[in-house]
Parts: C-alpha cells; sequence; structure tokens
C-alpha cells in the first residue's frame, strides 16, 4: 500500500471537469452523492473520512477514461514500485495461470496477480488481436470493455451483488460484473466455483449480513 496524493478528492473532481454529478453517476454506477463525498474527502452525513475501494475507482476510471492503475496509484492502494516495468512479448512472456485478471488500456496490457502487477506494451495490434482471441482458451471471459478475468481464479461468486472475488471468504479484490455479464456466464461461474474451491455443485441460499449469496455445499462422499 502507498500513501494517496494531497487532495485526492480534488483531483477526482478535476477528472470529472465539466460533467455534472448526475452525469458521472449514470456513467459509474455510483451514486451522485457518494461521488461528492469522495471528491470532498468525507462522509457528508457522518463526517467520517472515506477512501475510494479498487472496485470505486475502476468505475470512475471508466467513467472519466482515466487509466485504472494510475488511479489506484494516486488513491494510495499500489505504489509506483508495485507494477513492473512495461514489457514487450506480452503474449508468450507470462504464465497465465497466475493472472487474476486482465486490465487492457491502450497501449499496454496489464496483469493482476496475487502479489504483484506487471504491466505490457502493446506492439503490434496484430499479435494483440491474436492474443485477446486466445484468452479464452486459458479460462478468460470478457467481463467489460478492457477488463477480462481469470474464470480459473475465481474463488467466490456474490451472485445478488454481481461481485466476483479471488478468495473464499470474500474479503479481498473483487470485481463487479455487469448485468448482462452475469446473465451470461452465471451457470459457469457457479462451475468453475465449484471446481476452484473442490466442492460439489449443490447450491443454498443463505444470508451475510443483509447481503444473499450464493453457497456451495461441500462434497464429503
Amino acid at each position: 500500500m502507498g500513501q494517496p496524493i494531497p487532495d485526492f478528492g480534488k483531483f477526482l473532481e478535476s477528472l470529472r471537469g465539466s460533467m455534472s454529478l448526475r452525469e458521472a453517476a449514470k456513467k459509474s454506477g455510483l451514486s451522485h452523492a457518494y461521488i461528492r463525498d469522495l471528491e470532498l474527502e468525507r462522509n457528508r452525513s457522518t463526517n467520517d473520512r472515506i477512501t475510494p475501494s479498487p472496485d470505486t475507482l475502476h468505475k470512475l476510471s471508466t467513467a472519466y477514461g482515466y487509466p485504472y492503475t494510475a488511479l489506484m496509484i494516486k488513491a494510495g492502494h499500489l505504489r509506483d514500485g508495485d507494477i513492473a516495468p512495461s514489457r514487450s512479448g506480452f503474449r508468450e512472456s507470462f504464465d497465465l495461470v497466475d493472472v487474476r485478471y486482465i486490465e487492457i488500456g491502450l497501449r499496454e496490457l496489464v496483469y493482476h496477480c496475487q502479489n504483484s502487477v506487471t504491466a505490457y506494451s502493446i506492439d503490434s495490434l496484430l499479435d494483440f488481436s491474436t492474443f485477446l482471441d486466445k484468452l479464452e482458451e486459458h479460462g478468460f471471459r470478457k467481463m467489460d470493455a478492457d477488463l477480462y478475468v481469470n474464470f480459473h481464479q475465481i474463488r467466490c461468486y456474490d451472485e445478488k451483488r454481481g461481485k466476483l472475488y479471488f478468495d473464499e471468504d470474500a474479503t479481498g479484490v473483487e470485481i463487479t460484473i455487469s448485468a448482462l455479464r452475469q446473465k451470461k456466464y452465471h451457470a459457469l461461474l457457479k462451475r468453475y466455483v465449484a471446481n476452484n474451491t473442490h466442492r460439489s455443485l449443490e447450491f443454498s441460499l443463505g444470508k451475510s449480513g443483509t447481503r444473499t449469496s450464493v453457497q456451495i455445499v461441500e462434497d464429503h462422499a
């Protein structure tokens, strides 16, 4: 973890620019009140200081057209040293088995693993297109225009909130998927989670706090 830049809230406000709060809310899927709280760096109801989560930053990154990794660094979730310098040959130089998800930028790919983040430059559009076509062979599925997730790494699927986790306790990094993608991959996600956690495909619905989540019953047979 690093340190957020001074006046990070004002930086978020500058990214929004002339865009209204309601327009930003529509593009990001966040409430306009919450976006304003983030810009003020405090919850206006409780006056508590708030820091956006990686999932929130990803939504703002998409809404504002600002690189997600750079936003994570400015928010203090990552340090410059956490990301390896950009490399070439992204298609063959990295073992995709350990990659949780891939973020696609204009000129580079960013591979996110459990303990590392590595950027690879895009040197050839032809190689890049071929690479994207073959990602599904490695268990990756497109979750957004700039995001591919490795289903082999998913350990928990929160059906109600449309979130994917890479740990069974659902306390670590999370990926939010759209309703359209969730509908498309719902059954597939269940099968992958069952396989990844070595459990059966027998499901029960349970509540954890205020959310309803899919739980997988262990197969002791």
